[in-house]
């Protein structure tokens, strides 16, 4: 993203489109400064008192999601690898965040947790509980970096400003309104933010389409070679979501399905989106068990539809873009990457006042993920670390004031981790790693700690070390040149080790140690679980079988495959 800056590829924009800035962040700060009036309590702080409805918090749930992870990434995996890009909605994020409001809610909801770490901490103890808490504070900064080095981005090529001061910042505003509403503040921006996003990625797929003369001119341009009927080379794989061997590296086309299957959709998405806390965050913050079920299943929705709108978009910019399509048949001269996909397709086809939406649109994606980043980060490192390991029983406003400053320190440890995704062409191999490093060894800790009741606090622990330390052999391996993984396999790999090796560690210590009582895991393990607690209330506003979770999680699975086959 540095490189745009050398390229001299300002964004063109006009009076309008500041004006449409102006307002915009004038939006921000004023819900920022409204919500810091229910701010009462740490509980408000944190998770916004509980009180909040299913469709706010579901859609302030895909909206954290709708960072740089999706914008940058997604589009830039669209532009370098085409439709197989679809398997990271379709395959590896419906199912799981289907798994997560039908199946791990009532247990983070029902046990009155604050956080996943806190969760850890009743199923296993202090050593599980330090260890995630640790890793997981240590993840959200680093990826926080990577939405505050993508809103710095935009600050630069609008303003002309350098890059450290326009991530400064960036990141002042950022933290101006998460300090001052907390969660809330968080939540209402994230909503607003999803709308905003929308606007800009439509008109962009739309106007990106008519361009390039449809679907079909789309297709014609990215494989303007045909023999035999079928399309030649590696364009078919940009055409074929499947067997996606651009996407994982892996020369075998049943290895690939595997890994994609696997990987992907079984080990980075369970573990991310089942025990990623700035997710769970925003469902935990629903005001009762229904509505907290309901928020994953509810952001499902524009979850499955939004991969057209910014997937696309990235195939449309690698074939009219002159400086992408010099990047993909190799002659680039290294002034772009495909990190910019977004950008130079926003330079390319909107006029101003599209512009000044398409910018806001950006700056609130960013945003969106790197509030969703800081308020995650200062409630488990207040309530996980300080209040747990540091300093304990002091009244509740203490911890308040703790929560603000460290959402200060947050913003400015992500400065200095900005810095650390300007290395990566292509952020989503970044993130992918950090993906498998901390969520996929945590999930394997979860899915046999909540149906396993033997398995013991030490296994917990040691179960999550030994997963981290096998992702990361893993990556170095693979960067070391040991072994031989293009494009994102690497990632799959690593994610499927640290979760074979975490389970494989934590049922053999389990077997040599003891567990802890039965009558300490009540509503911890699925079996010791009281049934009404699982069970859906369908009284007052959670009447109406369109409200039940399991209607909700089979209607969104089914629109799920009927887009596999359509893109197959």
């Amino acid at each position: 993203m540095h490189h745009l800056a050398d390229a001299d590829l300002r964004l063109d924009a006009g009076p309008v489109d500041y004006a449409i800035l102006v307002i915009y962040f004038a939006l921000v700060l004023g819900i920022g400064a409204m919500a810091r009036r229910s701010v009462n309590s740490s509980l408000d702080f944190f998770l916004s008192g509980r009180s909040l409805p299913a469709w706010v918090t579901g859609l302030a749930f895909i909206s954290a999601n709708l960072g740089a992870v999706e914008i940058f990434g997604m589009t830039a995996n669209g532009a370098q690898y085409g439709l197989p890009t679809m398997h990271y909605y379709w395959i590896g994020a419906i199912p799981a965040m289907v798994f997560l409001g039908l199946v791990m809610m009532p247990f983070y909801y029902g046990s009155k947790v604050r956080s996943v770490p806190e969760f850890l901490l009743r199923r296993f103890g202090r050593f599980a509980h330090l260890t995630n808490g640790i890793s997981f504070a240590i993840a959200q900064v680093l990826i926080a970096g990577v939405n505050l080095f993508a809103l710095a981005t935009v600050v630069n090529l609008l303003l002309g400003w350098p890059l450290w001061v326009s991530i400064v910042v960036a990141s002042a505003i950022v933290l101006a309104y998460t300090s001052l509403g907390g969660l809330s503040a968080a939540v209402y921006n994230e909503v607003m933010q999803f709308f905003v996003i929308v606007a800009m990625l439509l008109p962009l797929t739309f106007v990106g389409l008519h361009k390039v003369g449809g679907w079909q001119g789309l297709v014609d341009k990215i494989a303007p070679e045909v023999k035999g009927g079928e399309v030649a080379g590696a364009t078919a794989d940009q055409l074929s979501s499947w067997p996606a061997m651009n996407l994982t590296g892996i020369g075998s086309a049943t290895l690939s399905v595997l890994g994609v299957v696997f990987g992907l959709g079984f080990v980075l998405s369970f573990g991310y989106w089942t025990t990623n806390f700035a997710e769970v965050q925003r469902a935990m913050s629903a005001k009762s068990m229904s509505a907290a079920r309901r928020t994953p299943l509810i952001g499902a929705y524009p979850k499955t539809l939004i991969a057209l709108i910014i997937i696309i978009p990235g195939m449309i910019a690698a074939v009219i873009v002159p400086e992408l399509r010099a990047v993909k048949a190799g002659t680039g001269d290294g002034s772009v990457t495909y990190n910019e996909s977004i950008l130079l397709l926003i330079r390319d086809l909107l006029p101003n006042g599209m512009l000044g939406i398409g910018i806001t649109g950006l700056l609130a994606a960013f945003m969106a993920g790197m509030a969703a980043n800081v308020s995650s980060f200062n409630t488990v490192f207040t309530y996980d670390i300080w209040q747990t390991y540091v300093v304990k029983d002091k009244p509740d406003g203490y911890y308040l004031r703790v929560g603000r400053v460290i959402t200060i320190v947050g913003c400015v440890v992500a400065i200095g981790t900005a810095f650390i995704a300007s290395t990566f062409d292509n952020i989503m191999d970044y993130l992918q790693t950090l993906f498998g490093f901390f969520n996929a060894p945590l999930f394997a800790t979860f899915i046999l700690g909540m149906f396993w009741k033997r398995m013991t606090p030490l296994a917990g622990g040691l179960g999550l070390i030994t997963g981290t330390a096998s992702a990361v052999t893993v990556d170095t391996l693979n960067r070391v040149g040991v072994l031989d993984l293009a494009g994102q396999g690497a990632s799959f790999v690593a994610a499927s080790a640290a979760f074979v090796v975490d389970i494989a560690v934590s049922v053999a210590v389990s077997l040599v140690t003891k567990p802890k009582p039965e009558s300490e895991l009540r509503g911890l393990v699925w079996s010791l679980t009281p049934r009404d607690q699982l069970r859906h209330d369908d009284t007052g506003e959670n009447a109406g079988w369109f409200r039940k979770p399991v209607v909700l999680g089979a209607g969104v699975l089914a629109l799920t495959v009927v887009l596999n086959i359509i893109f197959w």
